[in-house]
């Protein structure tokens, strides 16, 4: 019988580097961060966080030619994002509080709190880190002025709005008191948080 050309092609294992497959990348990321959180960035090691994943120190190198390559891999794909609401509240404080109990959620993932502090001393001390610190920075940043957009648009905030200040004043307080202070808000702190929040946005 007549052998068909494309199923047989179809059949043939890829020549050359293996190909990556996107569980063991997945894996990778969480062995990666799990090294990071523990030991810190300088003393990270590519041999340890092959072994947590299960896989081999090639399956590293196949995918990032060095660790600040893996880390903003790492930190670009599986983010240390702060997440946004997606439903809209009915009112400016209601918005920034939802806001402020997503991001709360973020922070207080254990790998979380101790590697952005650690990000951070490391991009004071590598331009390499600094430009991945200032990306993280500015995709979250690009994300919260959607809110932005949105609260002017409903006329809660005025159109002339110094946008750099209000992203800021958005969730630094947050940060502070939890990745600076290694503090977790209760809900009605987050409620005196926000109100705070509004009344500096709005003033």
């Amino acid at each position: 019988m007549k052998r068909n050309r494309s199923d047989e092609k179809s059949r043939r294992a890829p020549s050359g580097a293996a190909v990556p497959r996107a569980e063991l990348t997945e894996a990778l990321y969480r062995a990666f961060f799990e090294e990071w959180a523990e030991r810190g960035f300088a003393a990270l090691s590519l041999e340890r966080v092959a072994a947590r994943a299960g896989a081999g120190k090639a399956a590293i190198y196949r995918r990032f030619s060095s660790r600040v390559a893996f880390a903003d891999a790492a930190i670009s794909t599986l983010g240390l994002r702060i997440a946004l609401p997606e439903a809209e509240g009915t009112t400016l404080q209601e918005d920034v509080l939802a806001l402020l109990i997503l991001t709360r959620a973020v922070l207080r993932h254990p790998l979380v709190r101790r590697i952005l502090p650690d990000l951070h001393a490391e991009a004071a001390r590598s331009t390499e880190m600094r430009a991945i610190n200032d990306r993280v920075a500015q995709a979250r940043r690009e994300r919260a002025e959607d809110l932005l957009d949105r609260w002017t648009h409903r006329g809660e905030l005025p159109k002339d709005l110094d946008r750099d200040l209000a992203l800021d004043l958005l969730v630094a307080p947050l940060y502070w008191r939890m990745v600076v202070r290694g503090l977790t808000p209760t809900q009605a702190e987050l409620e005196r948080q926000s109100r705070a929040i509004v009344a500096g946005l709005t003033v």
